[in-house]
């Protein structure tokens, strides 16, 4: 890593609560247009679909309507993640669709939570990457949103040869919904319902609580934890990993 990147993470808790919100976003916006200055089509946005994605992939229209996205979708994704992806799709069609559509044992969601993120998001996240040519993707990952997204900071090389972006990091929710209405920018209909953290449909529960993912995988190990696509490596020594 460079000695600017070291000075653009800066103290993440530090800028989390002495920046105010028109300084994030101008700060996400500088932190993307650099980024794609130095990887031009090589920079490529993770859309979850969820709201943080969204704000992501508006300041990424901003910077460039060149810059392109992927989606990883499974077949446990909720009715109402399913139809907001298609019109999403179909209005932007720089957005590539990813899933593992292969059989894979049932209810493998309850028995072994683990291999099936893995089978149906990080293996197709490792699809993207290769197939896109992507050397830099940009996610919107939040260091407020639980225990388990402290410790990312706001431009790393987690897999060698693979650049992540991190451009909101130091949002908060309420900061994130803030941008969403004072842009008009559409959302999954599951958040009107109470949800906070959106996931596959058996994996997902409205919580309360301060939490955000809280309602994540609930009653399993990984109750409020993490898919695997920000944990597992997604290349080794520049090359595919295949699950």
């Amino acid at each position: 890593m460079s000695a600017e990147t070291l000075v653009v993470n800066g103290d993440v808790k530090r800028l989390v609560e002495e920046l105010n919100f028109a300084k994030k976003v101008e700060r996400s916006l500088r932190l993307i247009r650099e980024t794609y200055e130095q990887y031009g089509n090589r920079l490529v946005v993770a859309n979850s679909l969820g709201k943080d994605s969204h704000v992501v992939w508006d300041l990424a229209k901003r910077v460039s309507p060149e810059i392109r996205g992927f989606i990883v979708t499974t077949r446990f994704k909720p009715s109402e993640t399913k139809r907001f992806m298609r019109a999403e799709v179909a209005r932007y069609p720089e957005l590539r669709v990813f899933s593992h559509d292969e059989p894979i044992p049932d209810r493998l969601y309850a028995t072994d939570p683990d291999r099936c993120c893995d089978v149906l998001k990080v293996q197709p996240t490792r699809r993207a990457i290769e197939e896109m040519g992507v050397d830099c993707w940009v996610t919107g990952l939040r260091c407020t949103e639980g225990r388990t997204r402290t410790d990312y900071r706001e431009i790393e090389e987690r897999d060698e040869g693979l650049v992540k972006l991190n451009p909101i990091l130091i949002w908060h929710e309420r900061e994130v919904w803030q941008y969403l209405a004072l842009r008009q920018i559409p959302v999954n209909a599951l958040y009107a319902e109470g949800y906070r953290s959106l996931g596959c449909a058996p994996c997902s529960r409205v919580s309360a609580g301060g939490d955000e993912r809280a309602g994540r995988w609930i009653g399993t190990s990984k109750c409020g934890g993490e898919c695997g696509i920000h944990t597992r490596p997604l290349r080794t020594s520049g090359e595919l990993v295949h699950g």
